[in-house]
Formats: C-alpha cells, sequence, structure tokens
C-alpha cells in the first residue's frame, strides 16, 4: 500500500466504534513491539539466524530426542 492509501484508511478507521479501535491500537502496538524486536538483533543474531535458516533449507534438523532432552533441561 502507498502511503496515500494507508493515510485514506487510517482516516476511515478513526470513524469506527470505540471499542474497534481498541482492537486497532492494540495490533498496531504489536505489530510495533515485533519490528522494535528485529531492530534489537545484533549482527551475530542475524549471523545465527542466516545459518539456521540455511539449515533448515539443507533438510537438517535436530531429531525427536534431542529436542525431548532440550525441552526436559528448560522445563
Amino acid at each position: 500500500m502507498t502511503r496515500d492509501e494507508i493515510q485514506a484508511l487510517f482516516e476511515r478507521v478513526l470513524t469506527w466504534p470505540p471499542e474497534r479501535l481498541d482492537d486497532v491500537g492494540e495490533i498496531l502496538l504489536r505489530m510495533e513491539e515485533a519490528n522494535e524486536a528485529v531492530d534489537d538483533l545484533t549482527e551475530e543474531d542475524w549471523a545465527d539466524l542466516e545459518e539456521g535458516l540455511a539449515e533448515a533449507d539443507r533438510g537438517e534438523f535436530v531429531s525427536e530426542e534431542e529436542m525431548e532432552a532440550f525441552f526436559a533441561k528448560f522445563r
């Protein structure tokens, strides 16, 4: 969407009932928080993330036993 389309949408949204505005506000706040979380990743975090995605693309996954051991450790 273009900025103009988003602005027009926001103008229509502002005419909605208060309970719907609460929903919109909550959704937008969650989206904003998600954006901030991504911004907080370090270079090392990004490298780890990219390596994990590459491993998944290659079909390299941990075994079910390894996952059980991991969950048992942190329960």
